[in-house]
């Protein structure tokens, strides 16, 4: 009879065990795609449309390392870029290039704002945040996005729409008799990038919202946040190495040169 109660007595202690481990696993879920909620689906659909982009318009840094090259170089030759603009094109005169310097810098900087904050690559002067837990971290966000970020950069787009509006009514030209026509166009780019931010904004806010008020075991791919258990894992959104644990990337080269050497005196 005691060695039923006893083994009776085993037996509660490891269901409870296992009872206890089950719980554990279910207190960190990894979401996968076809779990995720509608709000988080929203919320990554958002983000993809600003990544990409935010990786379009980072491809203007080459036409504006071009054209200001070039110009800088024409411009200290000055017979050439004569030449060019008498024979070429007007396109070649300084001030139309400086222009289109300015123009290329407009498009890169507006473009690339939403994508900036949805890979948490914009500039944090704070030296109360970093010290805080996760929730109020959430906290802070969530309010930061719900009053600042998401309400003014609505009120800009809505001026720069007028401001773009008004330019393509009067068909708007450069203030130089030599430069760029159709200012419109720019002063449109400008609001496209400030409404790509807004959605970045939002993508963010319903993110910061489920963790809030979403179950707290539930795991996924934070925007500007970092998971208890993954903080200090990544910086600016790029996972952070640990030198400690790195290979030695000479070595390992080392090591594959040795290997094929070996190979080539064994054929």
């Amino acid at each position: 009879m005691e060695r039923t109660v006893g083994d009776s007595t085993v037996k509660d202690a490891i269901s409870e065990s296992a009872a206890g481990l089950a719980g554990e696993a279910k207190e960190l879920h990894y979401l996968k795609a076809e779990e995720m909620p509608a709000v988080l689906r929203i919320s990554e659909a958002l983000r993809r449309f600003v990544d990409r982009v935010g990786r379009f318009g980072s491809w203007f840094a080459v036409p504006l390392i071009l054209i200001t090259v070039f110009d800088l170089f024409i411009r200290k030759t000055g017979v050439v870029q004569i030449w060019l603009v008498e024979n070429v094109s007007q396109y070649f005169g300084s001030t139309l290039l400086q222009e289109l310097e300015w123009h290329s810098h407009t498009v890169l900087f507006a473009l690339v704002l939403g994508f900036g904050y949805i890979w948490n690559s914009h500039v944090r002067v704070d030296l109360i945040r970093e010290r805080l837990d996760l929730r109020k971290k959430a906290w802070l966000e969530f309010i930061g996005l719900t009053i600042f970020l998401i309400p003014f950069c609505s009120v800009v787009v809505y001026f720069a729409a007028v401001y773009a509006y008004d330019s393509w009514a009067i068909n708007e030209v450069s203030a130089s008799l030599v430069g760029l026509s159709n200012r419109w166009i720019i002063k449109s780019i400008l609001c496209i990038g400030l409404t790509v931010a807004v959605i970045a904004g939002i993508a963010v806010w319903l993110q910061v919202a489920v963790v809030l008020f979403g179950p707290k075991h539930w795991r996924y791919p934070l925007m500007t946040l970092d998971w208890p258990e993954e903080a200090g894992r990544a910086v600016e959104g790029k996972e952070r190495l640990d030198l400690e644990k790195v290979e030695d990337q000479l070595e390992v080269r080392a090591a594959q040169r040795r290997a094929k050497m070996r190979e080539q005196q064994e054929a």
